[in-house]
């Protein structure tokens, strides 16, 4: 996957306000990414590991939310199955009269997200179809005026903060297929060149943007794949002043990397790793399948469990990062089970571990083998990723220590530098040690 904190632009010689990350977003550990819009009603495509024909990457692109474009690629198989399902006279923007979610409980999807233990959940507010989820008085192109016939982001903002979690935005800069006249989108090299970069497309970009900051003062702005090059001066419509704005607005937002412009927050890496401790702050996501938005075409083989889901968590975290582990939910608001069961494992893991979790910060290393670390008020915390071993080997840094205390049993002894593991712990995704450090 693309990094965008290495495609910065050109210096322009304009000065960004600092976007230092806070300490409660280096604390919060862990998000929900929710990719719910237009694309949910069809829910199509063809699901696979990313290994295909370069040149077939975007016509079989496996991310559902990429329907508006995929669909427009003559001979893909997801035009073809559209064409059987909706009629070869029906464009993906029609289907935003179709997208009706009925009776939505704005509540009951957040609480189901937030049975994961996040701290922040972030919504899709425009993805790169234009489609606006907010009443904006921008485009007739949105929930309030569309199917839906609500503003549903003001509906998820409320919900979020009423149960006690932050609320950030998602929101695509660079890409608006709706105001766009351009052709499908067929590379990498697509992505860049295929968007608008003009002053009047920064300018609306910039008036969307800022209708987002002044009414839900999102605590997090997650932009996607760049800003518009005509809006990367030293404009009052451009990133370094949009920034100004939000900081004043919400003086401990934090934003991303993904603007193009020499200048970000916390990095950001997509379906990606990455080795040891990192020194900048990053945030690992990805869906819990292979797409963001709902695909009504994966099942088990495709998605993360809740031990998968944990151990994942636990190596982004030892890594100096936090995890936005996106939800698709179906075109009625719905979280499908098979997404649900994986929240509902790593929540009940949190609930008997999160304290190794929050407001951690890294060790010296991240990993021994099959073992992760994180440091809590003086307090190292080894992770077990395979506790069925039946013992955890402490490193030399750590090894004269007399005992560790389970996390959700109790202490243990050590000799000779290893500890064994409760029988009650050994079916666990991962088992934990506190470690005083003397």
């Amino acid at each position: 996957m693309l990094n965008f904190d290495e495609r910065t632009g050109p210096a322009l010689g304009v000065d960004y306000p600092d976007v230092t990350v806070p300490d409660w977003y280096r604390d919060a550990k862990l998000g929900v990414f929710i990719h719910w819009g237009i694309f949910s009603l069809p829910a199509w495509a063809e699901p696979h590991d990313g290994r295909v024909p370069v040149e077939d990457a975007y016509a079989r692109h496996r991310y559902a939310e990429w329907y508006g474009n995929t669909v427009r690629i003559p001979g893909s198989p997801c035009r073809a199955q559209h064409v059987a399902r909706f009629g070869e006279g029906t464009s993906y923007e029609d289907l935003a009269d179709r997208w009706r979610p009925g009776d939505l409980d704005a509540d009951a999807m957040i609480r189901a997200v937030l049975r994961s233990g996040a701290r922040y959940v972030v919504p899709v507010t425009k993805h790169h179809d234009g489609f606006c989820l907010w009443d904006t008085a921008t485009t007739g192109f949105n929930a309030a005026r569309r199917g839906p016939g609500r503003d549903l982001i003001r509906q998820l903002a409320d919900a979020t903060r009423a149960a006690g979690a932050r609320f950030g935005v998602y929101f695509s800069g660079a890409l608006d297929w709706h105001v766009s006249d351009l052709p499908p989108i067929q590379s990498d090299r697509d992505l860049f060149l295929l968007r608008r970069n003009d002053e009047g497309f920064a300018r609306y970009a910039a008036e969307q943007l800022t209708e987002l900051i002044d009414r839900f003062r999102p605590s997090v702005l997650w932009n996607d794949i760049e800003w518009p090059d005509g809006g990367k001066g030293d404009d009052g419509f451009g990133v370094a002043a949009l920034w100004r704005h939000y900081l004043e607005t919400v003086p401990d937002g934090v934003v991303n990397d993904r603007w193009g412009v020499p200048a970000h927050g916390f990095l950001t890496r997509e379906y990606s790793d990455v080795d040891g401790v990192q020194e900048q702050v990053w945030e690992a996501t990805r869906g819990l399948g292979l797409s963001f938005g709902y695909n009504a075409e994966e099942d088990e083989a495709h998605s993360l469990d809740a031990v998968g889901l944990i151990r994942y968590f636990v190596d982004v975290v030892a890594k100096n990062g936090n995890l936005l582990i996106n939800v698709g939910p179906r075109a009625d608001g719905s979280i499908p089970q098979l997404q649900q069961r994986a929240l509902d494992g790593l929540g009940a893991w949190l609930e008997v571990n999160g304290t190794a979790i929050f407001g951690s910060r890294p060790w010296r290393r991240a990993a021994d083998g099959e073992v992760r670390y994180t440091v809590v008020d003086g307090v190292v915390h080894a992770f077990l990723l395979s506790p069925a071993s039946g013992e955890l080997r402490l490193p030399a840094e750590l090894a004269q220590a007399e005992s560790v205390a389970w996390l959700g049993v109790g202490a243990a002894p050590v000799a000779g530098g290893i500890v064994p593991v409760p029988e009650s712990l050994r079916a666990q995704p991962v088992a934990v040690a506190a470690i005083p450090v003397q």
